[in-house]
């Protein structure tokens, strides 16, 4: 059983909702002002990616999109290449499990494909805190496209105003994305 470092409060969902940057409908647009490291997250995120070519330093994924399983063409877009790593994270929260995943993840030489069970919507939130200034968080904002997070400590620090919000460890959950906060 994995554990829960923080979970959303209804009070924070429709913040949420707002994009942290720029949405793309065309993922070779997109492309063209991604940084490094580039971690995807969400099922139809990646497979646009991979549809054009590109295989994510990270990507992840559940098998859903909008609550409803993807269709096996999405599902079987998912690099092979990439090493595959199964994580627990329930919907509406961020667990041990998904976050130290993502940091090694986002370490590691070889791309990553953490199979999420359960849901990573979420996981953009950390994963903007984790990459390094000038990497790249893709993630999808249903009905309309593929946000595109450029990682600057402008948008680090709003990220972070964000999480503070969340019920639960948030001390912990700087702490294991390697984002100490000092306020």
């Amino acid at each position: 059983m994995t554990e829960t470092v923080v979970s959303l409060p209804r009070t924070l969902r429709s913040e949420l909702k707002e994009p942290l940057g720029p949405i793309f409908t065309d993922a070779e647009t997109l492309l063209d002002s991604t940084g490094s490291p580039l971690v995807a997250v969400g099922d139809v995120v990646t497979y646009h990616l991979e549809s054009v070519g590109v295989t994510p330093d990270v990507a992840l994924v559940d098998g859903l999109t909008k609550r409803d399983a993807v269709e096996p063409e999405i599902r079987d877009a998912v690099s092979d290449d990439a090493r595959h790593v199964t994580v627990e994270n329930p919907a509406g929260v961020l667990t041990d499990d998904l976050l130290s995943a993502l940091v090694e993840a986002i370490a590691a030489p070889e791309a990553t494909v953490l199979v999420v069970d359960g849901e990573e919507d979420l996981a953009a939130l950390p994963a903007v805190l984790a990459v390094p200034t000038g990497g790249s968080v893709i993630y999808g904002q249903p009905d309309e496209g593929m946000v595109h997070v450029q990682v600057t400590p402008s948008v680090q620090k709003q990220v972070e105003n964000l999480l503070a919000q969340m019920d639960g460890d948030t001390k912990r959950l700087f702490s294991l994305v390697g984002a100490e906060r000092n306020s």
